[in-house]
């Protein structure tokens, strides 16, 4: 058994841990369940249910845990996925935004309210471009987009 590693984002659910690991380890290619652990006697109204599970996606740790509907996910922390072309943008959009929500600049919520950053990798370079006409044309760009599109970031980025 490989080390754990010193800090594991972790994920509460309203008691669909189960559903939500199994739906991102059919997304992501590399990922794969570690451990599962259970509610004990110590909280018998939930005795035998999974209290959490431990899973990589894309070598990224994660634990998710089913905590009960007191603290729903919100904007304030998201999961940024580098994508290496627009065939990765579209499959893993077209997968994540299935009953969840689009929203603005590569966002969107899955069904269990978690969201996602969704951002092709050339999107960072364009960002980084010491030229600020460049950089302000690609976030302009970006502004009017909800899923990510390369082509017209591209575009924009070589004031097409």
């Amino acid at each position: 058994m490989q080390p754990m590693p010193k800090i594991t984002p972790c994920l509460w659910f309203d008691f669909q841990a189960e559903e939500a690991v199994a739906h991102y380890t059919r997304i992501f290619r590399r990922s794969r369940v570690l451990e599962t652990a259970y509610y004990g006697d110590a909280v018998p109204q939930h005795k035998g249910r999974v209290l959490t599970i431990r899973f990589e996606i894309e070598d990224q740790p994660l634990l998710a845990l089913n905590g009960g509907p007191q603290f729903p996910f919100s904007e304030a922390i998201s999961l940024s996925v580098d994508c290496a072309d627009q065939a990765e943008v579209d499959r893993l959009w077209e997968q994540l935004s299935e009953g969840g929500a689009e929203s603005q600049c590569g966002w969107l919520k899955d069904r269990f309210g978690l969201s996602w950053q969704i951002v092709p990798t050339a999107l960072t370079r364009m960002l980084q471009d010491p030229d600020a006409a460049r950089v302000q044309r690609v976030m302009q760009a970006m502004f009017t987009m909800t899923r990510l599109d390369l082509a017209r970031l591209q575009a924009a980025y070589d004031g097409v």
